[in-house]
Order: structure tokens, then C-alpha cells, then sequence
């Protein structure tokens, strides 16, 4: 009798195992429909090692939290609370966008937690119907989850008392040259409601056509995008936005489709698309960290082509990056409409330079000579001395020299190009003869996102 039990016992340990197995091979539906055939099922489905897998698969949880990282007690019940907390919405969407988030709050942490640190936790959905009341506007689905999971960068006092938004640790980043700064930051929603009725006082159509500002620099005036609740499409201001045409798309048009199913899980509007590619280029290095006068920063200027060239010429590193300044973009201006910022990086190889079959370990800038276009016409051939003022020497291993600088352009459209004369050794005592380093062609045009 008892090796009858024990043979029985057995066979249940072994037939629970396979359907363990197979229930972790399931999504959360099949789990939920297999536990409702039997109690035996039911048990089965209630373990955790089977949501342990649901969790990581559609949420890539590693250990049970909420939405706002807080720690559950079990798997089951973290899945349980994430589907409650949004049950409103899309599941796919929901999964898209904490996957947006992932990404950007992976790479911050890493790489710039000072800035990660500014996330605030997300909103609630009293918060959002707040905005929506104030504003009568209705945020597209993937911008109001978006908020659901972070509501914006935290800002502190300080910088609330002087109506900025500190200087540099935006999430969305920014540039400089000469003394014009930007660091773009996300609007908490309180934020969002304040800026958005200060800008409607001044521009009336901005109430019209349903924006809603979401992002704006540290300097608050300085450089604002604007979430059509329309269209869904995201659009950043130019120099005076006195109607719709004064504004530019940040993201291409055929891309950005809003559906008011709530069933509808392709949804996807502008500010998730702009997210999204936004983390893309974070991780992948296509946009760097960069020391700058206030502390580290995020820095726009592109590290890959098209907008970034690089050139190697008798050892000379010159790498050139460019983007387009939509918050200085005048288009009623008959001949500047455009404006185009620059940088430059030179460096000199571990090797030194070489001139004539001979090797040295310095060479310092002398002449710079630029060539920049609209489209194929030459508007202006720039030959003088020095970068800003700058005679950079170049030594191998030491920092690279960096500048900034712009160009005005009539069109949306053009380039720039050159050289850059250098004197082996120093200026004041030159070991050979001067060479050329090239600054290889760089297009200057409108790029498909807008940061």
C-alpha cells in the first residue's frame, strides 16, 4: 500500500513539474484561462516561478515592483498591479512605453545619474484630467502614459524663484556657441499647465489648435516644444511663433497616427516616437556627454554621419558636427531664415604629424578657411586668421581643442567645408613648412527629428 502511495505521490510531483513547465511557456491570458479547469490548475498557475517569467517577458522585471519601483511581495502580485494601474490603456502600448523609459533610464543611470536623478515619479491619472480641464485639451494616449510612468524632471526651488530650469541636467539636452546656452528639459505637468497658458496669453491660436508645452529649456523662453493634441504631431518653436507656420514638426509627419480605439494598440504619437529615437541615439553613442561652463551635459552635436564628418590629414584629426537652432530660425527674414550651429573637434595622432616625410610632435592653427553653401550656391568663402580668436596647439595625447561656431542659410538646405592651416612645431618657432587639414563637407539641412 504504501509503495502504492509513494508510486502515486510520485506521479503527481512529476505531473506537477510538466505542468509547470508548460504554464511558464504561456502568457498571462492562456495562465489565466488553464487556472479556471481545475483547483489542481489553479494551484499551479498561483506559483511564482511561473509569473517570475510573465514579468520578464512582457516587462522585463527582474524583481516585483509597481510602475514607481516599488517593491511587491510577489511576482504574481506585481503582475496583478501593473495590468490594474493601467488598465485604461493598451497593454502593447503601455509595454512600448515603459520600454521608451527603460532605455533612457538605463542609459542615465550609467552614464548621468545626476540627470536621472531629476526624474520625478509618474502621475496620476487625477493629475492628467487636472491638465486636461485646465488646458481643454485631450493628451494622445502614448504622451498621457508617458506621464503615468514620469511625470517630468524634478525642479528645484531655486530655479523655480528664478523661472528657469537650471542649467544643465535636461534629459533632452542641448548646445552652445558663443554665448547662446540651451539644455532642454521635460516639463512636470504643473509646469506644463503654467507655461502653456503664459504662452497662450501671447500667441491666442495656441489655445485654438490644442499645444500643450512639454519641454523647454533651461532658460524657459529660449527653446519650447509644443504636443499638438490634435494631430499628435510635436513641433518646436523658431525665433516668433506667431502662428502655426512659425513652428517646425520634430518628428516626420507619416510616422505619427493617433486612433481613438482604446483597444488600438498601434497608436503612437509624436512625443513617444521622439522619446524613443531620442534613447536610441543615447545608447548607441550617437549623442554624447560633454563638459560644459555649468557642468556635464548631454550635447546635441551629432558623433555620426550624415551630420558628423571626420578627416585624418597629416595626422590631424578634425572631426565637424552640425544641427540646426529651430529656436533662432527667423522665417520672415528675406535672407537669414535659417540658422545652423557648428562644432569642431581637432586633435593631433599619437604619431604627431608628418610633412615632407618628416614627423613632429606639435603643430599649432594658423588659418582657417571656410566654404558653406545653399545647396550648390556658394554664400559665403571665409579665409582669416585663427578659430574664435584661438591659436590652438596640438600636442599627441592631449585634450582635444573644440569650438563652436554658426551660419545663417536663406534655405533649409546647403553645407560647409575646408581646411584648416597648421605650422609644424609653434607658431614663434616653426619646424616646417605649413599644411592643410581638411574639414570634410558637412550637409547643413533640417534632419528628420528635432531635438
Amino acid at each position: 500500500m504504501n509503495s502504492v502511495r509513494s508510486g502515486k505521490m510520485g506521479l503527481e510531483s512529476v505531473g506537477d513539474l510538466a505542468i509547470n513547465v508548460i504554464l511558464k511557456k504561456l502568457g498571462a491570458e492562456d495562465i489565466a484561462r488553464v487556472a479556471c479547469t481545475s483547483k489542481r490548475f489553479r494551484s499551479s498557475a498561483s506559483e511564482d516561478t511561473v509569473w517570475i517569467n510573465v514579468c520578464f517577458h512582457e516587462l522585463a522585471l527582474t524583481q516585483p515592483q509597481d510602475h514607481h519601483g516599488n517593491p511587491l511581495p510577489s511576482f504574481k502580485e506585481c503582475y496583478q498591479t501593473w495590468r490594474q494601474a493601467f488598465s485604461m490603456y493598451p497593454w502593447s502600448l503601455v509595454r512600448r512605453v515603459k520600454f521608451c523609459w527603460d532605455k533612457i533610464k538605463t542609459w542615465s543611470a550609467s552614464n548621468f545619474p545626476e540627470a536621472r536623478a531629476t526624474l520625478c515619479k509618474g502621475a496620476t491619472e487625477a493629475d492628467i484630467h487636472e491638465l486636461e480641464n485646465v488646458l481643454e485639451v485631450k493628451l494622445p494616449l502614448p504622451t498621457r502614459i508617458l506621464y503615468r510612468f514620469h511625470n517630468g524632471q524634478e525642479v528645484a526651488k531655486a530655479d523655480l524663484e528664478a523661472d528657469t530650469f537650471g542649467s544643465s541636467l535636461g534629459l533632452i539636452g542641448g548646445y552652445s556657441f558663443y554665448h547662446h546656452l540651451v539644455n532642454v528639459y521635460l516639463l512636470p505637468i504643473r509646469h506644463m499647465i503654467l507655461g502653456t497658458q503664459r504662452n497662450r496669453r501671447r500667441w491666442g491660436y495656441l489655445r485654438r489648435s490644442k499645444y500643450v508645452l512639454v519641454a523647454a529649456s533651461s532658460t524657459y523662453r529660449e527653446k519650447m516644444f509644443f504636443l499638438n493634441c490634435t494631430n499628435g504631431q510635436l513641433y518646436v518653436g523658431t525665433r516668433d511663433i506667431r502662428s502655426d507656420g512659425d513652428m517646425i514638426p520634430c518628428v516626420p509627419h507619416d510616422l505619427v497616427h493617433l486612433h481613438q480605439e482604446l483597444n488600438c494598440g498601434d497608436q503612437q504619437d509624436a512625443m513617444l516616437l521622439w522619446l524613443e529615437e531620442h534613447g536610441r541615439r543615447l545608447e548607441r553613442g550617437a549623442i554624447k556627454l560633454r563638459d560644459e561652463v555649468n557642468g556635464r551635459s548631454i550635447n546635441l552635436f551629432p558623433e555620426e554621419p550624415p551630420f558628423c564628418s571626420t578627416a585624418v590629414t597629416n595626422g590631424v584629426k578634425v572631426c565637424a558636427s552640425a544641427l540646426v537652432i529651430p529656436e533662432l530660425i527667423d522665417l520672415q527674414h528675406s535672407v537669414e531664415k535659417y540658422l545652423f550651429a557648428y562644432s569642431i573637434r581637432m586633435s593631433l595622432e599619437p604619431q604627431g604629424c608628418t610633412v615632407d616625410g618628416m614627423t613632429f610632435n606639435s603643430c599649432q592653427l594658423h588659418w582657417r578657411h571656410w566654404i558653406i553653401r545653399a545647396n550648390d550656391i556658394v554664400v559665403s568663402d571665409v579665409n582669416g586668421e585663427a578659430v574664435i580668436g584661438q591659436f590652438p596647439l596640438l600636442r599627441p595625447g592631449a585634450k582635444e581643442f573644440v569650438y563652436q561656431s554658426c551660419t545663417p542659410l536663406p534655405i533649409s538646405s546647403g553645407s560647409i567645408e575646408g581646411s584648416f592651416t597648421f605650422i609644424p612645431g609653434r607658431l614663434a618657432d616653426p619646424k616646417g613648412d605649413p599644411f592643410l587639414a581638411t574639414v570634410a563637407r558637412l550637409p547643413l539641412q533640417l534632419p528628420d527629428y528635432i531635438f
